[in-house]
């Protein structure tokens, strides 16, 4: 008899073969044909489950340039692995051609000559556009965030999230977890959290005077659709106290805690889940892991770390979903689950080119209500890049960003040697173009933003270097927290 196992294999292939990795047939368009938005959209509906997953939008609730980074380096079982794939590595893995759109969305080769051609990608308006077709077809379709959505941007920062809770209420999710919201603040965070219409998950948040699971959040939540009893359970960013300030969260602590994972889906097994999904946040290498540790997950919806995969990857028989950063993807997958058991997916990583997708009109008008009382701040013009600078952020070791930041420290406070907070976060300007307040909110828009000059050794400077490096490059993920260094 073919196992469960196999069938998932023979799935992994099929998903390889249909739509060139499951693109669709837009995959290897040259740069000069047109793109449509049903070229987007197809998909040969399968199975009896539909799961939409969109992560780390970051606040960006409009279309935006972002490069994705030219060095993402792995260690230990890790290395030369996806998501620790780059460039054109990146793209003779999935049979991306050179300058197509895939190219663009996907890798960072020649980004700001295709960005001339292909435009801005995501946008919640667009998302809610590609939300919509999905729902059309699968009315009872689940949508998932997977966090770092209450954070950002400019507005983000001046309404305390309430622009970006007012947007997504729009997309009508169904779960999200955590972890820049919680830079909110403890009592913003309770605030939004009790007022939210859609379930707020997250098994490994806790009280932290008691070390008992935390009444504001669920640890899962059962959802009904296509006749298959649906688990999800949540779990939020693990290193919260260490990765950001924990006197801004003091009731709650957090950790991987697999092993009350493991307990969570035994008791959702044994209260009648047929598909189990985990909706996380700890970081791609940190999910594959635990996919190896807690049995009886059946999908993991991975975030954070802010990889984009257009193809699901299978650790026993847990398929792990990676849907990209601000807002650029959605992803769709369809499963089939009979008899109690995951049997076969299909998945597709949809890219939201803003000049093809149709802005989703109620949602535009929402975004722009939220946008209008700042709009001369988002539209101030504070400097302009020269003809050959792009400024982007990622990459492990630094960014133009970064650069720009760093400089700015070394000038303003006469200091020596700056150090900029290796975060993932930041849209793109490209060379000869004008840079907006907003362009530099999205790259430094944090609670607590201070910035300080202080007197440090050299051994002191090297130990802070190694200890970020140990966070990035350790081979246990489990002691990886994700971000870069600067």
């Amino acid at each position: 008899m073919i196992s469960r196992r196999d069938f998932l294999q023979v799935a992994m292939a099929t998903s390889a073969l249909y739509g060139a990795s499951g693109f669709g047939n837009w995959a290897t368009l040259a740069a000069q044909q047109a793109l449509t938005q049903e070229d987007l959209l197809k998909f040969d509906t399968f199975g009896n489950v539909t799961l939409m997953h969109i992560t780390d939008i970051h606040a960006q609730l409009v279309p935006h340039y972002f490069r994705e980074p030219e060095i993402n380096l792995g260690v230990g079982s890790a290395k030369g692995n996806v998501p620790h794939v780059t460039g054109a590595d990146y793209r003779k893995l999935y049979g991306i051609a050179d300058a197509s759109p895939n190219a663009y969305a996907l890798t960072y080769d020649d980004f700001a000559a295709l960005a001339k051609g292909y435009g801005k990608i995501g946008g919640m308006d667009r998302a809610a556009t590609v939300i919509n077709s999905i729902r059309a077809e699968r009315p009872d379709a689940l949508l998932l965030d997977g966090g770092d959505t209450w954070h950002g941007s400019y507005t983000c920062y001046q309404t305390n999230g309430q622009d970006v809770v007012n947007v997504m209420n729009k997309l009508k999710p169904d779960a999200m977890t955590f972890h820049w919201e919680f830079t909110l603040g403890q009592d913003r965070v309770r605030e939004l959290v009790a007022a939210s219409p859609f379930s707020m998950l997250g098994q490994n948040i806790f009280n932290a005077e008691w070390d008992e699971p935390a009444e504001e959040f669920k640890a899962y939540e059962f959802f009904e659709r296509g006749g298959v009893k649906i688990a999800v359970i949540g779990q939020a960013f693990p290193y919260m106290p260490i990765a950001n300030p924990g006197w801004m969260f003091p009731d709650f602590s957090f950790g991987i805690r697999d092993q009350r994972m493991q307990e969570m889906v035994d008791e959702v097994r044994a209260e009648g889940a047929e598909l189990v999904v985990c909706l996380s946040h700890n970081g791609f290498d940190v999910d594959k892991q635990m996919a190896a540790r807690v049995k009886g997950i059946d999908v993991i919806l991975t975030g954070h770390t802010h990889d984009a995969l257009p193809e699901p990857v299978l650790v026993g028989e847990t398929i792990l979903i990676a849907s990209g950063s601000h807002g650029k993807f959605v992803t769709r997958v369809d499963l089939d689950v009979r008899d109690g058991r995951m049997m076969g997916f299909r998945t597709k990583l949809i890219p939201l080119f803003a000049d093809v997708i149709a802005p989703d009109q109620e949602v535009a008008a929402a975004i722009e209500a939220e946008r209008a009382p700042y709009k001369a701040q988002l539209e101030e013009v504070i400097g302009r890049t020269d003809a050959s600078s792009l400024l982007y952020r990622r990459g492990n070791f630094n960014g133009s960003w970064d650069d720009l930041i760093c400089d700015a420290l070394l000038s303003e406070r006469e200091a020596d040697i700056a150090m900029s907070p290796g975060v993932r976060w930041g849209t793109s300007v490209l060379p000869d173009s004008e840079i907006t307040r907003e362009d530099l909110w999205t790259v430094t828009s944090m609670t607590y933003p201070n910035a300080y000059r202080s007197e440090m050794t050299g051994e002191f400077i090297h130990t802070i270097m190694e200890d970020v490096a140990d966070n990035l490059f350790n081979p246990d993920p489990y002691y990886q927290q994700g971000g870069d260094m600067v």
